[in-house]
């Protein structure tokens, strides 16, 4: 090896030594905490389990590798949301995945400064989880499937369903409430 490919090389080589042995050291392990009002053991809870650590395996995550995922499920007692939630904060997570409103609520109670990510949300903005879809500000924000401009062709098909129809009743859970601020006037 002549002189110079020689300095190129051991130049190359203390350049990459820093990133190599950044490379090397252990890696962090991310916590995602998960809180439900759900039992454990329903078995559409459980296919959506299945399918979350799928996709974030997809993404390069995996709880055997570099993520801890903690799951806090109430069965139906919504009054355990609150311990629960600061059960999962006592070890603070990387972020909070929260099933439905009750979750979102008794989380958003617990923290401002732990990112809560939601699923199962109705109407996020009214009830005051976000701002705005658009810029939800906070430390919230998530996934919603409802769009409520869609209410006006419900009672359409409806209409159309039942043609005689002069009188709708809509009934929802308070707590849940995906159509607060779509159907308070």
């Amino acid at each position: 090896m002549k002189r110079r490919e020689f300095i190129t090389f051991l130049g190359g080589a203390a350049a990459m030594w820093p990133l190599t042995a950044r490379a090397q050291q252990g890696h962090r392990i991310r916590r995602v905490g998960v809180l439900s009002p759900y039992p454990s053991d329903d078995p559409e809870v459980k296919d959506r389990i299945v399918a979350f650590r799928q996709g974030m395996q997809e993404h390069g995550w995996s709880e055997d590798r570099n993520l801890q995922i903690d799951y806090r499920w109430a069965g139906a007692d919504r009054a355990r949301l609150g311990s629960y939630a600061a059960e999962l904060l006592g070890e603070p997570p990387d972020v909070i995945l929260a099933v439905s409103s009750p979750s979102v609520a008794a989380l958003q109670q617990a923290t401002n400064t732990i990112p809560i990510v939601f699923v199962g949300i109705g109407d996020p903005v009214g009830q005051g989880f976000v701002a705005s879809l658009a810029r939800p500000g906070g430390n919230i924000t998530g996934f919603t499937a409802f769009e409520f401009s869609i209410g006006e062709k419900w009672l359409g098909f409806l209409k159309g369903l039942a043609p005689g129809v002069t009188r709708v009743a809509l009934l929802f859970h308070p707590e849940l409430g995906p159509f607060h601020s779509h159907w308070k006037n």
